[in-house]
């Protein structure tokens, strides 16, 4: 079975492939999140990756598409970073949260003003592939989590919450 990621970003493929890897054959495609480049809301953010996901089960030969979106989210002490999953399967959708963390006030700053956070982290970090490797949740947990590994705890969420429904479709279909 294909299960195709709506994503070329190492750090979010590399995440459903420990997941998902040993049962489907993945395919990785850019797709169109249908939201801002920045989400601001866990509400967008989350849209932005069933709309990823839905996208890429709709492709050809796709058995299930995935899509994995990062946002950031206000909360009454701050800006916070927010990491959603997606998968799609048919006509069934689920979505699963990841990790929050609370950006410092110099970074925050210029995204609540506009600016994306990857370019925001770039500067402040003066690498090019902050985005594609640990995240601002590796530069801001000196290492201890990855962008990888914040998807990557997605994933299983959306892994069991699939394994849950094929294994109850009989209750769930009253039979």
């Amino acid at each position: 079975m294909k299960m195709i990621v709506g994503s070329k970003n190492p750090a979010k493929v590399s995440a459903v492939s420990a997941v998902f890897g040993s049962r489907w054959e993945l395919e990785s495609t850019a797709v169109d999140s249908g939201v801002s480049a920045q989400p601001m809301s866990d509400e967008e953010t989350r849209q932005g990756a069933i709309q990823r996901a839905i996208a890429c089960s709709k492709l050809d030969g796709a058995a299930a598409g995935i899509g994995l979106e990062g946002g950031v989210t206000e909360m009454d002490d701050g800006l916070y970073i927010c990491n959603w999953g997606a998968l799609a399967v048919g006509d069934k959708v689920w979505s699963a949260s990841g990790a929050k963390l609370l950006l410092p006030d110099f970074i925050a700053e210029p995204v609540l003003s506009g600016e994306e956070l990857g370019p925001v982290m770039r500067a402040f970090t003066s690498r090019q592939d902050v985005s594609t490797t640990e995240g601002a949740v590796g530069v801001f947990t000196n290492g201890h989590m990855s962008r990888s590994a914040m998807f990557e705890h997605i994933c299983l969420l959306l892994k069991g919450q699939y394994s849950f429904y094929e294994s109850n479709k009989k209750k769930e279909a009253g039979i």
